[in-house]
């Protein structure tokens, strides 16, 4: 723009040079004062011509400096707005880190209240004498020793976490995982529960097992919320933990602080601790269920249940065996029926526990026959080794919902020492 300018300003120099020539040139002196004339008028625009140059360039650079201080403007703005989001970013982080500290501090004080009660049951129990069993003049030594080896287990923390898949039928697309706890001695060998829960369960020790399994899967659940996996655990609590005066409200609040696990915690109960469970047990099973956490039934033996009762404590789930289910099948009057519910078609039972919002789970399903039974009556989930055995969690995994360090043994051992 500038130099279109400038060639139109020198071009109308010279037309006025020439003008003026041609006037000077009609006057006496002729051409030559013509000439002179026409020189002295091109170099006075000449100045005039450098004034203007000047004008227009100091208005250019004046355009430049406000497009500068406006481009500096936006740039301090934005700084602004970065040093903004940076502050908000760094307090975010400080407060997640503190929540995270925090939530630690209360699955800490939890589980030390735990371990803390664990030890005195343990230590309890094996200082009372126990008479040997008739006819076993031995046993009462094989009974201590296999105590010692699960109190040994619970101290040194080998206590490991397995998960089944529960799949959904006919899809077989997992939907739900079950947590089995397994014990190891010293010598790593694991112990299944039909070797030690015939002294842990006298001994009142399954409670304690069932509390830690607790813990674990709570991490779990953690993990795959995380990884966005919509899946829930089957996690089996004792009823003397729901009836427990010290551990209860305690886990009762650490429940309440981490409500979003929720809808991916399933807390289990056999069908027979359920029915012989009192106003305690059902009063916090409730204030479970307000927080938005549900119940299963497993060890089911009695397919007449009472429907109302399981949907006023929150039951959603009974896992029944899929051997169970195929053997109470009978025929009444050209239709497969129940032995338990003769008067109700076989194939509408599950239909029965839905108008509950109860679903039954077909477990320990070993073969494709079964399966095909299943489907027959109606049943959406399964589980079994046909889908996929228990499998244990990584050391890693299990890491994080490890108790203090050294904190079981030290603690088990030194009351272990005080009372010998």
């Amino acid at each position: 723009m500038r130099r279109v300018t400038l060639a139109l300003l020198i071009g109308a120099y010279i037309s006025l040079a020439a003008i003026a020539a041609f006037e000077v040139g009609r006057g006496p002196g002729g051409v030559s004062a013509g000439i002179v004339g026409m020189l002295g008028t091109f170099g006075f625009l000449l100045g005039v011509h450098g004034l203007i140059a000047r004008m227009l360039g100091n208005g250019e650079l004046q355009s430049e400096l406000a497009n500068l201080r406006e481009a500096h403007l936006i740039l301090a703005d934005q700084l602004t707005d970065l040093h903004e989001r940076i502050g908000g970013l760094v307090e975010t982080v400080t407060t997640d880190a503190l929540q995270r500290s925090e939530d630690l501090t209360t699955e800490v004080r939890v589980l030390e209240g735990l371990v803390q009660r664990m030890s005195d049951s343990l230590q309890d129990r094996l200082s009372q004498p126990r008479a040997p069993m008739a006819g076993h003049p031995n046993s009462h030594g094989q009974h201590g020793a296999l105590l010692e080896t699960v109190r040994e287990a619970l101290a040194d923390n080998r206590v490991d976490l397995y998960l089944q898949p529960v799949v959904s039928l006919p899809q077989r697309r997992t939907v739900f995982y079950e947590s089995f706890s397994r014990l190891r001695d010293s010598s790593g060998r694991v112990m299944m529960p039909a070797e030690y829960l015939s002294v842990a369960e006298p001994e009142g020790l399954m409670s304690a097992i069932d509390n830690l399994l607790l813990f674990r899967c709570v991490q779990i659940v953690r993990r795959l919320a995380k990884n966005d996996r919509k899946v829930g655990i089957f996690c089996n609590v004792a009823l003397g933990s729901l009836a427990d005066e010290v551990f209860f409200p305690q886990f009762l609040e650490f429940l309440a602080e981490n409500k979003d696990m929720a809808s991916g915690l399933i807390f289990e109960l056999g069908q027979a601790a359920f029915e012989q469970r009192g106003a305690t047990e059902a009063r916090n099973m409730a204030k479970l269920a307000d927080l938005g956490f549900r119940f299963s039934l497993d060890k089911v033996s009695d397919l007449d249940l009472d429907f109302q009762d399981l949907a006023r404590a929150d039951v959603k789930f009974v896992r029944v065996g899929a051997e169970m289910m195929v053997n109470q099948l009978l025929e009444v009057d050209g239709q497969l029926a129940l032995r338990s519910l003769k008067d109700l078609a076989a194939a509408d039972y599950a239909d029965l526990t839905r108008r509950y919002g109860v679903e039954i789970i077909a477990e320990k399903v070993e073969s494709e026959r079964q399966v095909v039974d299943i489907l027959e009556l109606n049943i959406r989930y399964g589980q079994g080794n046909l889908f996929g055995e228990p499998r244990a969690i990584r050391d890693a995994i299990l890491a994080e919902a490890d108790p203090p360090s050294d904190f079981m043994r030290t603690n088990l051992r030194r009351r272990a020492g005080g009372m010998r």
